[in-house]
C-alpha cells in the first residue's frame, strides 16, 4: 500500500503503542544488552517499508533524532534502527546512558512519500516537512519543527536550507529540489512514558 500526502495517518492506538515499545526496546537492547524480540504476526501497516523518524526528549529537550527519509525498511525495523541511532548516534549529543532512559519520552514520525514542491504556496504550516537537495547536500525538517518554533512558511524554508548546510536562501536557487511530506506523529506520554500521549 502506498501512502499519499492525505492518507499519512494509518495507524491504530495499539499499532502505535507497538512502535513505541519497539523504540524503547531497541534502545534498552543497545544500552543493556539482550535478544532482539522475534516479530511475528504484525499487521501489514508495520510490516510494509516506511520512513520514519524517532525523537529523544528529556525534560522537554530535544536529546536525540535520526531517521529515514525514504521507505528502506519495514517500518517496525526502521523505528527499531533509528531509536537505537538516536539515542546512541546523533552527533549533536553525547551518547545516551542507561540511567537516562527511564528519562527520555520518545516520539515516532511516520512519513508519507515525498512530492516535489513546485510552488512553496502549497506548503502548510504543520502539515507538511521539508527536504531540500543542492549540491549533493540535503536537509530535512519535520513538520513539528516549524508549529513549535512558530516558523513562517519562509522562515521554515530558511531553516531546511541551513539543515543542509547551505545558505539560508539557498531553497531559492535554480538547481534546488524542494520535497514536502506529512508525518504521522505520536510519543509516549510525559506523565506515564508507557502510553502514547493522545
Amino acid at each position: 500500500m502506498s501512502v499519499t500526502d492525505d492518507e499519512v495517518d494509518v495507524l491504530t492506538q495499539e499499532e502505535r503503542r507497538t512502535l513505541l515499545r519497539a523504540a524503547r526496546e531497541a534502545i534498552a537492547c543497545e544500552l543493556e544488552g539482550g535478544e532482539e524480540p522475534k516479530d511475528e504476526g504484525l499487521p501489514s501497516t508495520l510490516t510494509e517499508p516506511r520512513g520514519a523518524f524517532v525523537t529523544l526528549h528529556k525534560e522537554g529537550r530535544l536529546r536525540g533524532c535520526i531517521g529515514y527519509i525514504e521507505p528502506v525498511r519495514p517500518l517496525i525495523t526502521a523505528v527499531r534502527e533509528v531509536a537505537a541511532k538516536s539515542a546512541l548516534e546523533d552527533p549533536r549529543f553525547p551518547p545516551l546512558i542507561e540511567e537516562e532512559l527511564d528519562q527520555v519520552q520518545i516520539e515516532i514520525s511516520v512519513l508519507s512519500s515525498l512530492e516535489r514542491v513546485s510552488h512553496i504556496e502549497t506548503i502548510e504550516i504543520g502539515k507538511h516537512g521539508l527536504v531540500l537537495e543542492l549540491a549533493g547536500q540535503r536537509g530535512l525538517l519535520l513538520p513539528q519543527v516549524a508549529t513549535e518554533y512558530g516558523w513562517s512558511r519562509e522562515t521554515f524554508l530558511q531553516n531546511t536550507a541551513l539543515k543542509a548546510g547551505l545558505p539560508p536562501d539557498a531553497w531559492q536557487h535554480p538547481a534546488a529540489t524542494l520535497y514536502k511530506f506529512s508525518a504521522e506523529v505520536f510519543g509516549e506520554d510525559v506523565s506515564s512514558p508507557r502510553e502514547v500521549a493522545r
